[in-house]
């Protein structure tokens, strides 16, 4: 606590040391307030980076400070001939596609049997890769006056150039011998019948062989294969055990509920058939009758 209040105090004096320096300066009125015009700074703060060095100019920088090429900016939007439209001077449905050129005029110099569309995409994939061979040459000419720029300087390690100037580290007696050993036992059989140089030494990591299990299951090692099957099935079972409780829950209460809902729509469907069948009349048999039957129910 004593520690923070003594950092405190003097926190406060080189603060109000400040103010006092800046209210001692002539000022000049302004709507926004009192305007100070600073001194100029007499301490130099050192840089954290060198100056950068000036980039060299590539080939055809030099070629058009010769010539006296200017460079000139070109509009993004270019119109079209073929379809009659403003189109993009690069990128996706440019100006001049290959792919919306549907028929390619023959020239007396073509050559009988070529495809001029393969061989107009065999000359694009040239110029790519004459430009990209261009630009490492660039990169290269940069590196050694240690102009690289500054998102190429963060790469350079993995750039085919030699951007870093920081000489190569030496390899000790130790990791020589750590990395012949690992090329002998890369072998299958673990360096056993390879031919040994006059003079070198046993590896000191010996390789593992590795066991696989027959093909044909029988006594012995041929056993295994349900066992490590089991095992590797236990495992699964007893981490994701809680899952497949819940999983088996699920299906057994889906399972009951497709058939109560088949049970319901039978009832339905079975009561619905019995209201849909005519109801049958019923018919009194009439039985035999004798003569005087008829004057049966006649009054006077």
């Amino acid at each position: 606590d004593e520690l923070v209040k003594e950092c405190i105090q003097e926190g406060t004096k080189l603060v109000q040391a400040i103010a006092d320096s800046i209210f001692n300066l002539p000022s000049t009125e302004d709507a926004d307030g009192p305007l100070v015009k600073l001194p100029t700074p007499t301490t130099k703060l050192p840089r954290e980076k060198h100056l950068p060095k000036p980039k060299p100019p590539t080939k055809w920088e030099e070629f058009a400070k010769k010539k006296g090429i200017k460079k000139r900016k070109k509009d993004k939007v270019v119109w079209d001939e073929q379809t009659g439209t403003w189109k993009r001077r690069f990128g996706y449905d440019r100006v001049n596609d290959d792919k919306d050129i549907p028929i390619i005029e023959a020239k007396m110099t073509d050559e009988p049997g070529v495809d001029p569309f393969a061989k107009r995409q065999d000359d694009k994939k040239k110029r790519v890769e004459k430009q990209e061979k261009n630009h490492l040459q660039n990169l290269k000419q940069a590196a050694k006056i240690g102009a690289l720029p500054s998102h190429v300087q963060l790469a350079a390690t993995a750039l085919p150039i030699t951007g870093t100037q920081a000489p190569p580290k030496k390899v000790t007696k130790d990791e020589l011998g750590n990395v012949a050993g690992m090329a002998a036992t890369s072998t299958a059989s673990g360096g056993k019948f390879d031919r040994k140089l006059p003079g070198e030494k046993p590896a000191k990591k010996q390789g593992k062989h590795r066991k696989f299990l027959p093909v044909v299951e029988g006594s012995g090692i041929g056993s295994r294969e349900k066992e490590q099957t089991e095992n590797v099935l236990n495992k699964l079972i007893s981490k994701h055990s809680h899952e497949i409780l819940n999983a088996v829950t699920m299906y057994n209460v889906k399972k009951e509920k497709k058939a109560r809902n088949k049970r319901n729509q039978e009832g339905k469907s079975s009561s619905a058939t019995n209201k849909l069948k005519p109801k049958k009349q019923l018919h009194k048999k009439n039985g035999k009758k004798g003569p005087g039957s008829s004057k049966k129910g006649k009054a006077k």
